[in-house]
């Protein structure tokens, strides 16, 4: 007889590339992985994998038979949560990625206040500026800056009216003054992010069409790090308006050129598939939704819009 356990450890071992990474998301040893997969393949008597000392793929008999085990147990799944009902009790585990500022800063004490009231749910959060692979990571769900284009994902809206602003400290300002147009950014230092190794120092204006190449001596790879040196009067920064609202309202920061709106970066909700759209994935996706709407009105409200 099959067993759920064996079953989900060839699933993961598939996605990852390896027995001993599955192994450690279940707290097994390499070798208890290695074991389940081989008294599947005898269940099944077939050869899932090709194994060597250096790596591990799927054999074409394992490929075909992938596609009907991730079927399985996503039945599983929706029967567990169909039994349940929307308005049960939630449980088991729910696996964040978020990027860092909004993570840290937004996201954090949001998810303590949903696991007040869902005192049975388990939540890992991986907060990363690396783009998290939600078919290959161990993640359930993304938030994610941007548009979403890739028809293999499923994007739900969190903040779709959320743009990008310039802001600087007081401090940074009077000492070098406030920029008049989005060009003088080329004359003072500017707070420059990194992701993927890219270097975003191109600024992008979609009101007036205007791109600009800025520099600074500070650049990090951490978005978190770029808005603590904002508000340290290092530099003028180009940010998600959710990223540094809290910062502008109490004064750390200041919004510049605000008639000049800056680039959409809405943020959005995504997971690989709808069918893993669970009562706790809804209602963390509608919890995360109504804390950020009167965020980004205030944006609005700002720009005049």
């Amino acid at each position: 007889m099959i067993r759920l356990d064996d079953l989900a450890l060839f699933v993961r071992s598939a996605a990852l590339g390896s027995f001993s990474q599955a192994a450690r998301e279940v707290n097994l040893l390499p070798g208890q992985a290695s074991a389940a997969i081989q008294r599947l393949e005898r269940e099944l008597d077939i050869r899932l994998f090709a194994r060597s000392t250096r790596s591990l793929r799927l054999t074409e008999e394992g490929k075909r038979y992938l596609p009907y085990a991730q079927d399985a147990l996503q039945a599983l799944r929706e029967g567990r949560e169909g039994m349940r009902g929307e308005d049960a009790a939630l449980s088991g585990t729910l696996q964040i990625a978020a990027p860092s500022d909004f993570g840290r800063n937004l996201l954090l004490p949001w998810i303590s206040a949903f696991r007040s009231h869902h005192p049975g749910l388990d939540i890992q959060l991986l907060v990363s500026d690396q783009v998290a692979d939600i078919f290959r990571d161990p993640v359930d769900i993304a938030l994610r800056y941007g548009q979403i284009d890739d028809a293999s994902f499923i994007a739900l809206p969190v903040a779709p009216e959320n743009r990008r602003v310039l802001v600087a400290s007081p401090a940074y300002l009077a000492r070098h003054g406030r920029p008049r147009s989005p060009l003088d950014l080329a004359t003072h230092s500017c707070l420059v992010y990194r992701l993927r190794g890219r270097s975003y120092d191109r600024w992008c204006f979609p009101a007036t069409d205007e791109v600009v190449q800025v520099s600074g001596p500070l650049v990090s790879d951490d978005a978190d790090v770029v808005r603590r040196w904002a508000v340290a009067g290092e530099g003028i920064t180009y940010k998600s308006w959710l990223d540094v609202h809290q910062d502008v309202l109490e004064g750390r920061l200041e919004v510049l050129l605000p008639k000049m709106p800056g680039e959409p970066t809405p943020m959005n909700l995504v997971c690989p598939h709808r069918k893993q759209f669970s009562p706790a994935v809804k209602q963390l996706h509608a919890l995360v939704a109504e804390r950020c709407r009167p965020i980004t009105a205030q944006l609005l409200r700002m720009l005049g819009q």
